[in-house]
């Protein structure tokens, strides 16, 4: 049940912190994996009108299969940047995510990739068939 479907991007700004920055002055790179994650959370509630609780209070949860991630260039301490994320695949059991990360000053890409999601029933802790009700609150 793959949905072939183009699906919407949504936006979401940041600024980097200072317990953001590694060694070398700049985001380390576990860092841009929490980028998305928060931005996804964030995008959930605010554009889909389904957030991470509503899923969580019907048992279901999502979990990240696989994660990839191509850096491009660093950003810095004070950096604002702009995490674009869409669903670019819909599957039976999850969805890919496909983002990117910019900085807002330069409007120059930092690092793009994808991650793909299963959804889990919390309970028995194994995937689970993504609803109708779940595909289409997600379809815009």
């Amino acid at each position: 049940m793959q949905q072939t479907h183009s699906y919407s991007k949504f936006q979401t700004v940041f600024k980097v912190r200072p317990d953001d920055i590694d060694m070398f002055n700049h985001v380390h790179n576990s860092k841009y994996f929490d980028y998305v994650l928060a931005a996804r959370y964030e995008q959930m509630e605010e554009f889909y009108k389904m957030s991470m609780e509503e899923f969580l209070s019907q048992g279901f949860g999502w979990v990240v299969k696989t994660a990839y991630v191509d850096y491009k260039r660093p950003l810095t301490l004070g950096d604002s940047f702009i995490v674009e994320t869409g669903i670019s695949e819909l599957q039976e059991r999850g969805c890919k995510v496909a983002f990117t990360i910019k900085n807002k000053k330069t409007g120059k890409l930092c690092c793009d990739g994808w991650f793909d999601y299963v959804l889990i029933d919390i309970k028995s802790g194994r995937s689970a068939k993504v609803s109708p009700q779940m595909i289409e609150r997600y379809s815009i």
